[in-house]
């Protein structure tokens, strides 16, 4: 009450502009999962599988996005960032950088997301983590997406929301009803949704 008779009054705390702060950046998230979202449908109608806001049982891990696509053999754990608008996301000393503040952490992050999401499937596929930045352009060697390369061997793919469709489709061009049907039902059973999110 006092918070709120203080901020009628002009009147602000440092704890105050933190919360603030925490709740703009709650929304930017929320509104760019919900963007990630929209460019996802687009796959539905090709045969692919879309969930959105699941967990990891055990774990207080949200994951943003698991697609399934058409082929049957790999899952995508995507994670979507919003990312400063002004800066570009690189590689530096093989470490993902947006602008001058080093990322890799939340990279690292979905890699982990990846490993435990193919533990809980049990079954013989590939899972692919990946990482969608809206706002900063993203730069790499060979074009515009980074192969970031994490603790333990391997990689996270990092590409803007322009290249996401485009990407995928390119990825994955076979197609294996019966499989996909299976894998995706697996991730239905193992996956459920995280607690606040909104429908699969």
């Amino acid at each position: 009450m006092w918070r709120r008779l203080l901020a009628l009054l002009g009147v602000r705390s440092a704890a105050s502009a933190r919360l603030e702060s925490q709740a703009d950046r709650a929304l930017i998230g929320a509104r760019a999962e919900a963007a990630t979202g929209r460019q996802l449908a687009k796959l539905e109608t090709r045969g692919w599988a879309v969930f959105h806001g699941l967990s990891i049982p055990g774990s207080r891990v949200d994951l943003d996005h698991v697609i399934v696509p058409p082929d049957g053999r790999t899952v995508i754990v995507l994670d979507t960032k919003a990312w400063h608008a002004g800066w570009y996301t690189q590689l530096k000393g093989g470490r993902v950088h947006c602008g001058t503040q080093d990322r890799h952490a939340q990279i690292e992050a979905v890699a982990g997301y990846a490993r435990r999401v193919h533990a809980e499937l049990g079954m013989r596929v590939t899972v692919w983590p990946l990482v969608v930045v809206h706002g900063s352009q993203v730069r790499g060697p060979r074009g515009e997406y980074l192969e970031a390369p994490v603790a333990g061997g391997g990689s996270v793919f990092v590409l803007g929301i322009e290249r996401l469709v485009p990407e995928l489709l390119h990825a994955s061009k076979s197609v294996d009803g019966k499989a996909a049907c299976k894998v995706a039902a697996r991730v239905e059973e193992v996956l459920p949704p995280h607690p606040g999110s909104g429908v699969r």
